[in-house]
């Protein structure tokens, strides 16, 4: 799958009819894929599309907006976050399900019917760092791609902190939603504080993304 390096929005040309989910054909208006650079550090990773998102084909518009003021504030986009559509400067923004329900979250079955689009993302990517934004998001990384259970990943407790993933780091954000002017301070300091260290220190490790195996050391 070759990435089109010109266009933002599923650069990966990823199925835009994708029917693995018969639920959420019905209640969606567009698949949601990737956005941003194919060859990006970073990598934000949400639960499921937003209504700004399901509209505009862009991943945090609307109502989770707060993620590309975020993004912005650490200078990782160019322009005017708030324009319809935003420039990610090292950043590629994607989801665990691409498909929205307006009145519910993602099911089991459905987080699994996205997760080699997810996985491919990863693989081709190779990020150093994915901030997985919301509980849902963080929870299906958890078995491949961390040496920690679901049980033992808590988005409220993690937020704003570094923690050591298989082959990058990962630094968790509560949902927009959920977000309290404090948190947002809070991982706006942390992550300015870690652009300015060396984080591309996990790049290139064998194994880390195509079979989820690699250091099992804890940050």
């Amino acid at each position: 799958m070759d990435a089109r390096q010109d266009e933002l929005s599923n650069p990966f040309g990823m199925d835009t009819e994708c029917t693995n989910c018969p639920e959420l054909v019905e209640t969606r208006e567009r698949v949601v894929h990737g956005y941003g650079d194919v060859g990006a550090d970073f990598v934000v990773i949400g639960d499921q599309p937003s209504e700004g998102a399901d509209e505009t084909g862009v991943p945090f518009a609307g109502d989770q907006s707060l993620v590309w003021e975020i993004l912005d504030r650490v200078g990782l986009v160019e322009g005017d976050p708030g324009a319809e559509e935003p420039v990610p400067d090292e950043v590629y923004l994607t989801y665990v399900t691409r498909c929205r329900h307006p009145d519910r979250g993602a099911t089991d079955e459905e987080v699994r019917a996205c997760e080699g689009y997810r996985s491919s993302e990863l693989r081709m990517i190779n990020p150093e760092i994915i901030v997985p934004v919301g509980q849902r998001a963080i929870e299906a990384l958890a078995f491949q791609y961390t040496t920690k259970s679901e049980d033992e990943l808590d988005v409220e407790e993690l937020h704003a902190t570094t923690m050591r993933g298989r082959g990058f780091e990962l630094v968790p954000m509560v949902d927009p939603a959920d977000q309290t002017p404090e948190q947002t301070e809070a991982f706006v300091e942390h992550f300015a504080d870690l652009l300015g260290t060396d984080y591309r220190q996990t790049k290139g490790r064998q194994g880390s993304l195509e079979t989820g195996r690699g250091p099992d050391t804890d940050g």
